[in-house]
């Protein structure tokens, strides 16, 4: 049983830093970010007309669609002033797909946090919260090495690196899309850049924490 314990902290150690990126995300994943991002002093206007209001209320309604359970009708239905949908199919098409990865992804959140919680009540059980803390001390350096990396790769090539989170996540090129399609004009590649660097940042914050509140916690 102990042998099993250490393996089992260890699993904790390594799905850490995943806890803590995927946090991070999630808490992107907000109207904050948008009103931050759409704020923010030399943020590019959208060059075929949206307004910042517009950014937000579409932005938004794509956020929303996110987290609820809705089916892709719900994106279905806004138009623009026009009374052109404000997605087209293929722009559908992936929104679909991206909701897919991030409800996927909250779903792993949880099952990682289940198992961080179980295995530290467990070793607590056991007389061995001490090095249960210690290696989410380790977890916590592990995450920030991990984001370090990350945050390198958007400083010396985002473009390739935005292209490789892609090409894991999605398939074949069904998120290419022109400059005129309201995905772009919502989110242009600023804006994903901007996002990869405050993921990096919140990241980094909980892994300190961790790094040192768990080192911490070991010695009480």
């Amino acid at each position: 049983m102990k042998t099993i314990l250490g393996i089992t902290q260890w699993l904790s150690t390594l799905l850490l830093p995943f806890l803590l990126i995927m946090t991070a995300v999630i808490i992107l994943f907000n109207p904050w970010f948008l009103v931050l991002e759409y704020s923010r002093p030399g943020f590019p206007a959208d060059p075929y007309g949206f307004t910042k209001t517009e950014r937000l209320q579409f932005g938004g309604v794509s956020l929303e669609y996110m987290h609820n359970k809705s089916g892709i009708e719900f994106l279905a239905k806004p138009t623009l002033s026009d009374g052109t949908p404000l997605y087209n199919e293929r722009e559908l098409s992936h929104m679909e797909d991206v909701k897919g990865v991030f409800q996927g992804m909250i779903f792993a959140w949880w099952i990682i946090l289940v198992v961080i919680i179980l295995t530290g009540l467990w070793s607590w059980r056991k007389h061995a919260f001490a090095s249960f803390w210690q290696r989410m001390s380790t977890g916590g350096w592990a995450a920030i090495v991990m984001v370090a990396a990350i945050l390198v790769g958007v400083v010396v090539a985002f473009d390739e690196l935005f292209t490789l989170f892609h090409k894991l996540f999605f398939t074949g090129d069904t998120w290419l899309f022109a400059y005129s399609d309201s995905l772009i004009r919502l989110f242009p590649l600023e804006f994903w850049m901007d996002a990869f660097i405050w993921m990096g940042g919140i990241t980094i914050l909980l892994g300190l924490l961790f790094a040192f509140g768990g080192r911490w916690m070991a010695r009480q």
